[in-house]
């Protein structure tokens, strides 16, 4: 490991080794660093969402329920809730706008919408450098590998026999590029696939949030997902079946 380390390809590796060191190096660090800054997002996130889920729709005002959910940069639900406001308070004469042809109900859905779009957005960011690290890597390190055996025949050539002091250096190099693709590619791959679980599970509750919204506002209150008959007073469904047992006689 001493005369075939990271080191030994640096020292007596050329100008395309060292650039494919560099490249791979620079492509760990950068996955490495997305990783972590995702994780520490979607952890924050997680926070946001306990929190909207246990004070805010438990708040006695919709404007304390906002100061509930605090003043945190990239906060998509204090986001989705000024959006919200702003829209149902935003008064505008239809024959003289463009957005003429909507009615409240579509106009507070239009802008709940165009908030969760562009949170999903800044949520996506970093995600294609992680595709791209683990997609590409394993071929930077093989392009390496490739370069390593060139130089194993160009030293069988010039020598005129195969012994093992000549070929053993460049197959070595070769081998180790291999293995540095690898390993630039592997927690990249599985980086992505663990951000892309938590992006959509947090997506997932931001689109309930949104729809909750939405109800509260067109209908006045949080939207419980129960159905018509479910919400019907117990007094007009017992006159329903009173009635349904007078016909029957």
């Amino acid at each position: 490991m001493q005369h075939y380390g990271i080191s030994n390809v640096w020292l007596s590796g050329d100008a395309v080794t060292r650039a494919i060191v560099i490249v791979l190096a620079a492509m760990s660090v950068l996955s490495w660093a997305v990783i972590l800054a995702k994780g520490a997002g979607l952890t924050r996130l997680r926070r946001q969402t306990a929190l909207a889920e246990r004070r805010f729709w438990t708040a006695p005002s919709y404007e304390e329920g906002i100061t509930l959910l605090g003043a945190q940069i990239d906060n998509p639900y204090l986001e989705l809730a000024l959006a919200g406001r702003e829209a149902s308070e935003q008064v505008f004469d239809e024959r003289q706008l463009l957005i003429g042809s909507l009615n409240r109900n579509d106009w507070i859905s239009r802008c709940l919408k165009v908030s969760l779009d562009d949170f999903i957005a800044r949520l996506q960011r970093g995600t294609a450098i992680l595709a791209s690290v683990g997609s590409t890597a394993p071929f930077v390190g093989l392009f390496g590998t490739v370069w390593g055996i060139y130089h194993a025949l160009m030293a069988i050539g010039l020598s005129g026999e195969a012994s093992l002091d000549h070929v053993a250096a460049p197959v070595g190099e070769s081998l180790i590029m291999t293995a540095f693709g690898l390993f630039v590619a592997i927690p990249a791959v599985l980086g992505h696939n663990a951000v892309s679980r938590g992006n959509k599970a947090v997506v997932h509750k931001v689109v309930r949030f949104m729809h909750e919204l939405h109800g509260y506002f067109v209908v006045g209150g949080k939207a419980t997902g129960k159905t018509a008959a479910e919400r019907r007073p117990h007094s007009v469904l017992k006159q329903v079946a009173v009635t349904s047992e007078q016909d029957a006689l």
